[in-house]
């Protein structure tokens, strides 16, 4: 018998607000958090917009008031202090204190830091020989080399994962899922995994990522993956529009407290929604296309409905991978009409990353929480900028508007760059 799985606390950091509440409403206001990059003058690249996180932190943008260990010489890269926030804000919901924790398990979606070419370019420039070789003694006896070196390991995928269980004292097993924008998405399917079957009463499961920086917007736009069009900011993303022409970056961080049901309920804590089904896979295609008939998209939503023992016609609403570019959005209609078939017209559909831009590791989680609320208050949030559909894009994508729609169960898709597809189902819960 496989136990059933609580979601009781979330907590998020995102270009639309560093609270659930301000998510939620932005959301379902349409409002866009994708802007001009403000972390630095981007003049100079093919890119100059992305869903930046403004105005969430006290002490500046990298939120250093989240440093903790008095052993630091510098603060934690901006994805970590995203996902101490989003880990204080999920655990405090769900009223969990530090005795609770000291046997949870710990799933964290994430990605590599900022990145560090600026302070490499400091240090190994002033030791460049004549025949642009480096002089090693020069540069072991610079002051700033213990700096960069602390610097780098703090840029390490891992890092995020390990900061929270330092901070919280979580010594169950702690994991950290790099499978790019699906990432965050398999670190909620594998804590779902292990309560299950028993293996933890509770665990945090989330991502952070913020891929914003001008390697990264220089890297995706050399992919020709991110949109090119310098109009209004927040009208580039639109997923599922005939003209779009690529995604828009983000970045953020969310957080869920996922416990054994009947454990949630014998501490008296409000039960927002429940996990029941899991699905992976993976396309075995290329690693920057879904494969053109949507196999290993198919596959995982089947496997989600197989883990959870229902039917396709049972989910409500689907929350879309929908990145904005033509080849994903229009693997993934096709993806759901062969899983939901006659039901897929009748489905409504919706990505919001019209609004958050593709957070990578950190889009899983973020669209979760944004199913869960919507399965709470029965509100499906708007894929916005939708204004001439894509013929080959012919489901109902809830468009511009947030809708009222009374649904138990929701579909969330996560498919990442390498081939690899997570598919999550979620039922509304007893809050």
């Amino acid at each position: 018998m496989k136990r059933k799985v609580a979601v009781t606390g979330m907590g998020i950091v995102s270009s639309l607000g560093c609270s659930v509440e301000k998510f939620w409403n932005a959301l379902t206001n349409g409002v866009s958090g994708v802007k001009t990059i403000s972390q630095y003058n981007a003049n100079g690249l093919p890119v100059r917009i992305a869903a930046e996180v403004r105005d969430c932190f006290k002490n500046g943008q990298n939120g250093a008031f989240y440093k903790f260990n008095k052993t630091l010489s510098m603060p934690f890269d901006r994805r970590t202090n995203f996902a101490l926030a989003a880990a204080a804000q999920a655990l405090k919901d769900a009223q969990i204190n530090e005795e609770l924790l000291t046997d949870a398990n710990l799933y964290l979606g994430a990605g590599e830091g900022q990145n560090s070419v600026e302070m490499l370019s400091k240090l190994l420039v002033p030791c460049l020989t004549d025949e642009n070789s480096c002089d090693e003694e020069k540069l072991f006896s610079n002051t700033d080399a213990g700096a960069f070196a602390l610097h780098d390991q703090l840029m390490e995928a891992t890092i995020p994962a390990s900061a929270i269980a330092a901070r919280y004292g979580i010594c169950g097993e702690v994991m950290t899922s790099l499978t790019a924008c699906a990432a965050s998405a398999q670190a909620i399917g594998e804590a779902t995994r292990r309560i299950q079957t028993g293996e933890c009463e509770i665990a945090l499961a989330g991502g952070t990522h913020t891929m914003t920086a001008p390697l990264d917007v220089l890297g995706f736009a050399m992919l020709s993956a991110l949109s090119k069009n310098v109009g209004e900011p927040e009208k580039v993303s639109r997923p599922f529009d005939l003209n779009r022409d690529g995604f828009v970056l983000g970045e953020g961080a969310g957080m869920l407290v996922l416990e054994d049901y009947e454990h949630a309920k014998s501490r008296g804590v409000s039960i927002f929604a429940e996990i029941i089904g899991y699905g992976a896979s993976s396309d075995a295609y290329r690693v920057t296309d879904m494969h053109p008939e949507a196999r290993g998209a198919v596959s995982a939503i089947e496997s989600a409905l197989n883990d959870a023992g229902i039917e396709p016609r049972e989910v409500g609403y689907v929350n879309a991978h929908g990145t904005s570019t033509i080849e994903n959005d229009r693997a993934e209609t096709r993806a759901l009409h062969k899983v939901f078939g006659k039901f897929a017209p009748e489905i409504p559909v919706s990505s919001i990353k019209s609004m958050t831009g593709h957070a990578v590791a950190a889009a899983g989680v973020i669209e979760m929480i944004a199913t869960i609320i919507a399965l709470r208050e029965q509100i499906l949030p708007p894929t916005i900028n939708l204004e001439t559909p894509d013929p080959e894009c012919d489901l109902d994508y809830v468009p511009n508007r947030a809708r009222a729609h009374y649904f138990n169960v929701a579909l969330s898709n996560s498919f990442g760059f390498g081939g690899q597809n997570i598919a999550l189902l979620v039922r509304k819960g007893e809050a």
